[in-house]
């Protein structure tokens, strides 16, 4: 058992579950999901936002005569599992639109896939809870620092300023770059020096940087590796060795791309691959250990109510039975789409089975690295390979519908896993303030019914006003949505077999040395770790963003130079931070209507960035500036 002693005793009951919690809870679901979306599609990466929720429910259950710290926590548990679900949703379902197999996103098939997924990642947390939290003891340092800001704030009450500059600033900043079109949002060039590919580029974004210095130096470090993988080793050396003309100017910096994305990401997804596998070998135990505590759970005849208030799950009998119903709207879906009982019957089984353990090696992942580091876009690649390949199988390779089951599989997993990951860091916070489990469980129920509800409006919208997939020129600023580009790449290539194999194989490789240099470095004992997936997720995002990622983690690194773990917290940075990436992300939403309603992305351009990207960089090295000295003060 745990010997950690609750904030708040189990023998003390305060008001958790209230009515303006629940309504506050799905309103920043709502938002939060809504954001968080954007910025995936857009970076590719996503992050945790239980600490910008908490410091916005602090804020705001303030006006209100009576609050108190666990309804605060209640409110962020909501909000952060909308943040969550969206990372799951834009991972996989903008891939059945890139294929083809949907136009547009149906609201109701996508709000039901979405919720299939959610609720499954929130039930499989309930017996986690107690392997990861209470008998195992692991970190979740997002959890932590969210406790910490939640006890902070009941004494201080200056940290949501932080977060409201930093979204002005960031709101700004994309106002003026996409609709204004003041400056370039991206500095770059490519060359041939001498015999050799030479190319740099960073995306001028303030959210991008805003994730750098969330995910800190040593994950920024590795996403940057990953980018000089791709694209200062093997771009160079694939054209090289095929005697490639690259041009000059921007046609070298787009034959750079048409390799990158033709084959060089492709050592990404074998990277990935082998991520996914190693973290259910390496968490085998740790998986079986959870099952059997939910067995002894169903089997156990100990009445709840004679349990103190802070070990209170949702009983684990209800728990199985939930699981059990959740597979009948699974198994319609896929029925629906595939049309085929005993296909559809195994689609659903091999989800159920691919959920709970992808859920569990979320949930150990955030207890070691964070959910912001979370391997979600591994277990779902993993899956989805895994499914096209026993698919393939079954339907034959000329199967139209084939990549598509795929996906709805993957899709499935990945919202369970993204909110399993996220959940546990919630529960990790609730375990230290000392929250009633069952009641966060059903606020994490409500955060998920919440986000569901909006996220195919979000999708769509953003797919009518800029569309997915690499920029073209009838949709110049096309988000890139790079894990759904990949997972359609590699579940149409399984059926047409032109999938480059060579990349992955060789993916694979860089895979396995960056495990062994990871198994190296925690053998010494040392701070700095390779987790795999963060090198994976370099290779497979343009290098313009990886670059970005990396400045913001440079910013983290100077700023708590000298700093303790939990003084971290108590500076702005984080929440300045928190504000730019959400600022940008719901500008960028605000800015999708009226290029939807008049179907051009220029209809609020009063200049043509007549100064390039120059504009642009100084805005960029201005807010790094401020970055860092907000990083460095203390809530006030």
């Amino acid at each position: 058992m745990s010997d950690h002693k609750p904030y708040i005793g189990p023998e003390t009951t305060l008001p958790e579950t209230t009515i303006k919690a629940f309504i506050l809870g799905a309103l920043l679901s709502m938002v939060l999901a809504a954001a968080n979306a954007y910025l995936g599609l857009f970076a590719g990466m996503t992050v945790s936002a239980s600490i910008p929720a908490a410091v916005l429910s602090m804020a705001i259950l303030r006006m209100f005569k009576n609050h108190n710290i666990l309804e605060n926590n209640i409110v962020q548990t909501a909000a952060s599992a909308g943040e969550s679900l969206a990372a799951g949703v834009i991972f996989t379902f903008p891939a059945l639109v890139l294929m083809g197999y949907w136009a547009e996103f149906n609201y109701w098939e996508t709000v039901l896939i979405a919720l299939c997924g959610g609720v499954l990642g929130v039930l499989f947390t309930v017996p986690l809870r107690k392997a990861l939290i209470v008998e195992q003891k692991l970190q979740f340092p997002e959890g932590v620092a969210t406790s910490e800001v939640l006890k902070t704030g009941e004494k201080k009450g200056g940290a949501i300023k932080f977060l409201l500059i930093g979204s002005l600033i960031g709101a700004l900043v994309k106002f003026s770059e996409s609709g204004l079109k003041l400056w370039e949002g991206i500095a770059e060039k490519a060359s041939m020096l001498g015999s050799q590919y030479g190319y740099f580029g960073m995306n001028l974004s303030p959210a991008l940087i805003a994730v750098g210095y969330i995910v800190g130096i040593n994950i920024a470090l590795l996403v940057f590796a990953g980018g000089v993988i791709s694209w200062w080793i093997a771009i160079p050396w694939y054209i090289s060795s095929n005697g490639i003309d690259v041009g000059t100017g921007m046609d070298a910096v787009n034959a750079g791309y048409d390799i990158w994305s033709s084959q060089i990401r492709y050592l990404g997804v074998g990277a990935m691959v082998v991520g996914g596998l190693w973290a259910l070998i390496k968490l085998r135990k740790s998986i079986s250990f959870a099952v059997n505590s939910g067995i002894k759970a169903v089997r156990s005849k100990v009445n709840i109510a004679d349990m103190p208030r802070t070990e209170r799950d949702t009983p684990m009998n209800w728990v199985m039975i939930a699981i059990v119903v959740m597979i009948i709207p699974v198994f319609l879906i896929y029925l629906r789409e595939i049309h085929d009982v005993a296909i559809s019957g195994m689609m659903a089984i091999l989800m159920v089975v691919a959920g709970f353990l992808f859920s569990a090696v979320a949930g150990y992942m955030a207890g070691l690295v964070g959910s912001s580091n979370n391997p979600i876009s591994g277990v779902t690649i993993a899956t989805i390979l895994t499914a096209a390949l026993i698919l393939v199988v079954i339907l034959g390779g000329d199967s139209e519908k084939g990549p598509a089951a795929a996906i709805l599989i993957g899709a499935v997993v990945c919202c369970a896993a993204a909110i399993a990951g996220d959940n546990m860091q919630d529960l990790k916070a609730g375990h230290i303030l000392g929250a009633t489990p069952q009641k966060q469980q059903i606020m994490q129920m409500v955060g998920v019914v919440s986000a569901a509800l909006v996220m195919p409006l979000v999708l769509q919208l953003l797919l009518t006003a800029y569309g997915f997939g690499p920029a073209t020129e009838a949709q110049p600023d096309s988000l890139q949505a790079p894990q759904a580009t990949l997972m359609e790449s590699v579940a149409r290539g399984v059926f047409s077999g032109d999938l480059p194999w060579d990349m992955i194989y060789m993916g694979g490789a860089i895979g396995i040395a960056v495990i062994l240099l990871d198994l190296f470095l925690e053998k010494k004992g040392s701070s700095f770790r390779t987790p795999v997936l963060a090198v994976a997720v370099g290779i497979y995002l343009p290098f313009e963003l990886d670059s970005a990622i990396m400045l913001g983690g440079l910013i983290a690194w100077l700023a708590h130079r000298g700093q303790s773990k939990e003084s971290e917290h108590e500076g702005g940075g984080l929440l300045f931070a928190s504000g730019l990436i959400t600022g940008e992300a719901l500008i960028g939403i605000a800015l999708a209507i009226p290029v939807a309603i008049y179907g051009s992305g220029d209809v609020l351009k009063i200049a043509d960035k007549p100064f390039g990207s120059i504009p642009g960089i100084l805005v960029t090295i201005a807010i790094c500036i401020w970055l860092y000295r907000v990083a460095r003060k203390k809530f006030s």
